[in-house]
């Protein structure tokens, strides 16, 4: 692993070749962020089966997915939870940030190259993807600026039309209460088992503990980017602020974690760039 250091954090962020066991075909691989560690309460983070185990599709820490939208030859479907492959197209399609994978067999086919760039306290790594046409420059930049960890995308198309769908996935640990988090923009939901909407804006767990994984899309109207208030159980209350205004936007969580995924969906003619951010603060 890599490691970003000062005197408040630790980031720990996943080496895209020595680390590839913890790798599949759902997360990005470059700018992976595993764990953010405070020197006096420990890890600051969780994941779905953290600590008692871990799985390259649950994951943990701070990873990011383009997986949603696999590039095949043909333009591809919006849907909300699970990639669908072309009819009468094969298995083959570029993920970003992974590389070729094979759909069906739910395996990476060819791993993407990434020069890295290392200093203490930030890191780069840049990829060149081509595959049917497609031709894509990715950047994904991790710095640690005091209690701040800025996490940077760019995409830039230097082939044929296409589509990035892209979400962040931050494991946080269950607060000792059931508010869980709060944001910038007014949100809505319908009924449902997990969550409810607190008077004070907090969204709230409901029928805690929970026994499943209770997942909801959130309704909004925002025209500005989003700022997320998250509670936190060693440190009370942490932030995120994201550079833009979510597109699809659910919240999920389970007995260990919780998180919110605010995504990105843009597309790119030849020629075009698109570039975002995210700064969490601990």
């Amino acid at each position: 692993m890599y490691t970003l250091k000062n005197e408040a954090l630790e980031v720990a962020i996943l080496d895209p070749v020595a680390d590839r066991a913890r790798m599949g075909t759902r997360y990005c691989t470059g700018g992976y962020i595993f764990s953010i560690t405070d020197p006096r309460y420990g890890n600051l983070l969780s994941g779905p089966t953290y600590p008692d185990s871990f799985n390259t599709f649950d994951g943990q820490g701070i990873p990011d997915a383009f997986n949603l939208g696999p590039l095949h030859t043909l333009a591809q479907p919006r849907h909300p939870h699970a990639p669908q492959l072309p009819e009468g197209k094969d298995a083959h399609a570029l993920i970003l940030g992974i590389g070729v994978c094979d759909m069906e067999a739910n395996a990476v086919v060819t791993w993407c190259d990434w020069e890295v760039e290392a200093a203490p306290t930030a890191i780069r790594f840049s990829t060149q993807h081509a595959f049917r046409g497609y031709v894509v420059a990715l950047t994904r930049s991790v710095s640690l600026l005091g209690r701040t960890v800025l996490s940077e995308t760019t995409v830039k198309n230097a082939g044929r039309a296409m589509a990035v769908r892209w979400f962040p996935h931050p494991f946080y640990p269950q607060p000792e209460t059931d508010e869980l988090c709060r944001f910038n923009i007014p949100v809505s939901f319908p009924e449902n088992e997990g969550y409810e909407l607190g008077a004070n804006g907090f969204i709230r767990r409901k029928h805690w503990p929970w026994t499943g994984g209770p997942y909801q899309a959130l309704d909004h109207g925002a025209t500005t980017n989003l700022v997320v208030l998250q509670r936190h159980p060693k440190l009370g209350l942490v932030s995120a602020t994201c550079s833009y205004v979510p597109d699809f936007f659910p919240i999920w969580g389970n007995a260990n974690t919780f998180s919110w995924e605010p995504f990105l969906e843009r597309s790119l003619a030849p020629g075009q760039a698109v570039s975002w951010s995210i700064a969490y603060d601990f």
